[in-house]
């Protein structure tokens, strides 16, 4: 019997496995069997954030429950849609399930949900990528494992420091790079995402970057090799507060947030906020936020910097320059990252209590096969 996991939208620690019967397709619909996606912090992300960024309503259930969107791979297995075969295999996002139905609409890539509840997503989120027309596929044996925990994510990284870099497109009105600051510091710096923007600002070497993490994970960080500094959440007045400064945050913790803030103030030349990977840290109301020192955080939000850049460079330019950023990033992962595999239903439920309860090591990447 089909089944998925179910998240209880206001309480996420609450989930259930419920049994799913198989019903007919409809015109243009076809059925793709979940192979594996991963559970990481960023799922949980999306959870918090669920109502505001309308994740919930990427595969709608009953209230009060949810199912969150995961990053995977699938294979078609019942196709009711001339221009879709049975057999393709495609990534994407799907639900933390064992299979799923999609309306689907052939591109040149692969496919697009074009179901009436996904007309106000991103396209980024609707798109569904044939694996034998997709540059990025990584053919080695445990290649789909790491792009489904750190494809998005690094894209993610990736794209914010381009944004950096140009200083948010201004670059070619002359504005330096950075925001003309000269060091960038990095909230959540063992996640996934901070580890990919920091690979990539390390290899620019514009800004000296700043690591700032739990001192359980301090020394992982220092072993990832791309922080020129790593200072604990108690250590941010270590942090010089004498030259201009950016902020980058995946932690979404305002207690975090305003001590850096208050630390570098006026230094502070952009604070951008990403992820919430503390994700039990108390939120903060637009009120608080605007008494911040220094500038106010902006969100930054993928799916608009992928529109921007595919304008900017070109589809084509662009998909090579992510290609070749993900490749290098995915090999290096080899050093740091191990794969811990879950299956089936109970694996899948045991996946996001761990990860929810943060009893994941940075240097494990989670898994699920739920047919397995």
């Amino acid at each position: 019997m089909d089944h998925a996991l179910l998240v209880e939208r206001k309480v996420i620690g609450t989930t259930k496995t419920v049994e799913m019967a198989e019903q007919p397709l409809d015109e243009n619909q076809v059925r793709l069997r979940i192979d594996r996606f991963a559970v990481t912090a960023n799922n949980i992300t999306y959870a918090v954030f669920g109502d505001m960024l309308a994740y919930w309503e990427f595969f709608p259930t009953e209230l009060p429950f949810g199912q969150v969107p995961a990053m995977g791979w699938a294979e078609v297995v019942e196709s009711n849609n001339p221009d879709i075969a049975v057999g393709g295999r495609y990534y994407g996002w799907f639900p933390m399930a064992s299979t799923t139905v999609i309306t689907a609409t052939l591109v040149s890539d692969g496919f697009r949900d074009d179901g009436a509840h996904r007309q106000p997503h991103a396209p980024v989120y609707r798109s569904y990528v044939d694996t034998k027309r997709d540059a990025m596929y990584d053919a080695a044996d445990d290649g789909e494992d790491r792009h489904v925990l750190l494809r998005g994510l690094f894209l993610t990284g990736y794209l914010a420091e381009e944004f950096f870099a140009d200083s948010g497109g201004g670059t070619d009105n002359g504005e330096p790079a950075y925001f003309g600051a000269t060091q960038v510091v990095v909230l959540s710096a063992s996640s996934k995402t901070a580890i990919g923007f920091a690979q990539r600002a390390a290899e620019r070497g514009v800004a000296k970057v700043i690591g700032l993490t739990s001192a359980g994970n301090a020394d992982f960080v220092r072993g990832l090799g791309h922080y020129d500094q790593v200072v604990t959440y108690d250590e941010v007045a270590d942090i010089d507060a004498s030259v201009a400064t950016v902020s980058i945050d995946m932690a979404g913790n305002p207690t975090v947030l305003g001590s850096v803030h208050t630390h570098l103030g006026d230094q502070l030349k952009y604070s951008m906020t990403v992820g919430r990977s503390h994700h039990d840290a108390p939120d903060v109301d637009a009120a608080t936020a605007a008494q911040l020192p220094g500038p106010q955080p902006e969100l930054f939000f993928a799916p608009s910097e992928v529109g921007r850049r595919l304008e900017q460079w070109g589809r084509e330019v662009y998909q090579q320059r992510c290609a070749d950023a993900l490749t290098s990033f995915v090999e290096g992962s080899r050093t740091w990252l191990s794969i811990d595999h879950r299956t089936g239903s109970d694996g899948a439920a045991a996946a996001w209590a761990d990860v929810h309860d943060g009893n994941v090591a940075p240097s494990v990447g989670v898994v699920v096969l739920p047919n397995a």
